[in-house]
C-alpha cells in the first residue's frame, strides 16, 4: 500500500480521514461493529484494503512500513530506464544536432509536453476520482446521474446543486474530490 492518505466511511458517514495508521483504528472499530466500510485513496479514490484479521495491534502491525531512502557514496539512482525508441532518420539527425545530445533533447521534449498536459490530466485524474467515489457510495443519492453529468460537463455550479441533498459527508468529500475539475483546477467556478 503506498496510499499517502485516506478517508473511510461507513455508509455514508466519514469516519476517519488521514494517514492508513490513523484510520485503520476506526475502520477496525466499525468492521468490528459489523458495519460495511469502505475506505478510498484520497489521491484517486481508489478503494483501500486493509487485513482486519485479530487485534488492532497485529492490524497496525501488518501496514505496510514507509520505504527508507538509502542514501551512500556515489551517483544518487535517477531511476534512468532504457528503451527502444523508433524514429525516422531525419528526427535521429535533428536529435543528434541539439545541443547534449538525443537523450537530452528527448528529455527536455517530453518535460515540455508533460507540463503542457499538466491542466488536463489534472482534470481528467480529479473527474475520474470523483466519479469512481460517487459510484461507489452515492450511486442510490438523488441528483446521482445529474451530478455525474455535470463533473463530466465541468459545471461546478450545476453539479454542487445536484449532490446538495447528499449527506453531507458524501457530498464534501464528492466535491473535494472534483476540485481539480473546475476551470482547469483554478477554483470553483462562480
Amino acid at each position: 500500500m503506498t496510499t499517502a492518505t485516506c478517508t473511510a466511511f461507513a455508509a455514508d458517514r466519514l469516519i476517519a480521514s488521514g494517514a492508513p495508521a490513523e484510520v485503520v483504528a476506526a475502520v477496525k472499530t466499525a468492521h468490528d461493529a459489523g458495519e460495511a466500510v469502505l475506505v478510498f485513496d484520497d489521491a484517486d479514490a481508489r478503494p483501500v484494503e486493509f487485513d482486519l484479521r485479530g487485534d488492532q495491534a497485529a492490524v497496525l502491525a501488518r501496514l505496510p512500513s514507509e520505504p527508507v531512502e538509502k542514501r551512500g557514496p556515489g551517483r544518487p539512482k535517477l531511476g534512468v530506464t532504457a528503451r527502444e525508441v523508433t524514429l525516422l532518420p531525419r528526427h535521429w539527425d535533428w536529435l543528434a544536432a541539439q545541443p547534449g545530445g538525443a537523450s537530452v533533447a528527448l528529455r527536455k521534449l517530453v518535460e515540455s509536453a508533460l507540463r503542457e498536459a499538466e491542466g488536463p490530466d489534472r482534470v481528467r485524474r480529479s473527474r475520474e476520482a470523483a466519479y469512481r467515489f460517487m459510484t461507489a457510495v452515492a450511486g442510490d443519492q438523488p441528483g446521482y446521474e445529474e451530478a455525474t453529468r455535470m463533473l463530466f460537463a465541468g459545471d461546478w455550479a450545476a453539479f454542487d446543486a445536484a449532490i446538495e441533498a447528499w449527506p453531507s459527508d458524501v457530498a464534501d468529500y464528492a466535491r473535494r474530490l472534483a476540485e481539480g475539475s473546475w476551470r482547469n483546477g483554478q477554483g470553483r467556478a462562480a
